[in-house]
């Protein structure tokens, strides 16, 4: 059965692309990013194309790819580009689909949406999270804001620098489980995110 994968962050440079690119690797998934602010000749699905090697994945175009690196919402303005929720239209595929948020889940794409709007009652949604003042917080937040909307969460992947206190309280204060760890590795290439892919692999469609 196709199911849709949500990738979101407890905030910006938590290592969400990356996450993305071992989700879609372990699932030979497609990706998409709805939505790109900044670094078009860069872009998190350039990224993710650069990252996955398996034969099944296709990486459908963004909706609205804009220039400036800031929240979606203020890059559409100085754009002039007008972004609403119905006009990211999910790309039609018959494989499974892992999307890739933009910063957190209450980024703002216009004055009354957000990214948690993009987000689908059946969706499995992943929690990027990364140790740093306030990360215990933000995930929290995120958390309970997902279960605000009684959205499906299928459990969290931490990056970075290992911290079993910050984890542990995520952990048993959310009740979410954890699916794994990426390690603040000297770099990511192909044969990094495939051994990922294989360690995520039984966690992700359990």
């Amino acid at each position: 059965m196709r199911q849709t994968y949500f990738i979101t962050g407890i905030s910006t440079e938590v290592g969400k692309t990356i996450i993305s690119a071992i989700v879609t690797e372990a699932l030979e998934a497609d990706y998409w990013k709805p939505v790109q602010a900044g670094e078009l000749d860069n872009s998190d699905s350039h990224k993710v194309s650069r990252l996955v090697t398996n034969n099944s994945t296709k990486l459908h175009p963004c909706s609205f790819a804009l220039q400036t690196p800031m929240s979606p919402h203020a890059a559409a303005a100085i754009d002039e580009v007008a972004l609403s929720v119905k006009n990211m239209k999910r790309p039609t595929t018959k494989n499974n689909l892992v999307i890739e948020g933009a910063g957190g889940i209450l980024v703002p794409l216009n004055s009354s949406e957000t990214i948690i709007d993009l987000i689908q009652p059946t969706d499995k949604v992943i929690v990027a999270s990364r140790h740093y003042l306030g990360s215990i917080n933000h995930t929290l937040l995120t958390i309970e804001a997902l279960k605000a909307r009684k959205l499906n969460i299928l459990g969290i992947i931490f990056s970075g620098t290992e911290y079993p206190t910050t984890e542990n309280i995520i952990e048993k204060m959310s009740g979410v489980r954890t699916l794994g760890r990426v390690d603040e590795e000297p770099y990511f290439d192909k044969n990094v995110i495939r051994e990922y892919a294989e360690k995520f692999k039984d966690e992700l469609t359990r």
